[in-house]
């Protein structure tokens, strides 16, 4: 058989099962994450059905195309030009190097990195909402307060009456260092999502606990019960922080991120 045949015949197996290999790749491990429990690291957790459909969907018409495929290619047709199988090649390895790493590497959730990235508190939503909720709330509503409403609520008001009779108690989240002054704060941080982890938010209430580092490094998951203080750091510009009664490391919760 002559080159220039064989290189054909490759470049029409590579162009003919290429897009039906990744879906339906693709797909396949969509519905493992699902199965597992760890597509929600990914997505809301209202999407979830919808994508669980649609990967099926996937799945099921990639191997009708498998087992209905019929060769109507030219048997003798050149290889198109060097340049564009190159780039046909490219880009079907990166995308293969892309599925072939979901199953390899296990899902991560975001972390200390992501956070000083896209810095903490950064986007403020509802939070007038937060703070009329606060005021009228009761002691075990107050309880039940997690990072989304404690952060929203810092930002409305530094008033130390307000905080007075109003403790956080078992604030669960993850450490990430204050950038101004990490020595002394960080912040029990979660991250806020409203469709996937593309568009996540970190949220955060800063701790005043000096030293933390020995025994709390940045990614560590934490509950904290304790009061809300002016802030003693001369270099944060944190006006209100918690200090902590309690303070115990935890596993990473099942579900990490704030719907």
């Amino acid at each position: 058989m002559p080159e220039s045949t064989a290189r054909a015949g490759l470049w029409r197996a590579v162009q003919r099962w290429r897009g039906v290999a990744i879906i339906g790749t693709m797909a396949a491990v969509t519905l493992w994450l699902a199965y597992s429990g760890q597509l929600v690291l990914y997505i809301h957790p209202r999407y979830i059905l919808f994508t669980v459909i649609m990967a099926g969907i996937a799945v099921v018409l990639s191997l009708l195309a498998v087992a209905g495929r019929r060769d109507h290619d030219d048997e003798h047709g050149a290889p198109p030009p060097r340049r564009e199988r190159m780039l046909a090649l490219t880009a079907a390895g990166i995308a293969g190097v892309f599925t072939l790493g979901m199953v390899v590497l296990p899902p991560a959730t975001l972390g200390t990195a992501t956070a000083q990235q896209r810095e903490v508190n950064a986007t403020a939503s509802d939070d007038a909402a937060a703070l009329a909720s606060a005021t009228t709330a009761d002691a075990a509503t107050v309880a039940t307060f997690t990072v989304r409403e404690w952060s929203a609520i810092r930002r409305q008001t530094s008033d130390l009456a307000f905080y007075a009779d109003r403790p956080a108690t078992d604030l669960l989240g993850f450490v990430v260092p204050d950038d101004d002054d990490p020595e002394n704060l960080f912040y029990v941080s979660r991250f806020s999502v409203t469709c996937c982890a593309v568009d996540a938010q970190p949220l955060g209430v800063p701790v005043y606990l000096p030293g933390w580092q020995q025994q709390y490094p940045a990614d560590t998951w934490v509950v904290i019960s304790g009061s809300f203080t002016s802030n003693p750091s001369r270099q944060s510009t944190e006006p209100i922080v918690l200090v902590p009664d309690t303070l115990e490391v935890v596993e990473q919760p099942r579900e990490p991120y704030l719907f």
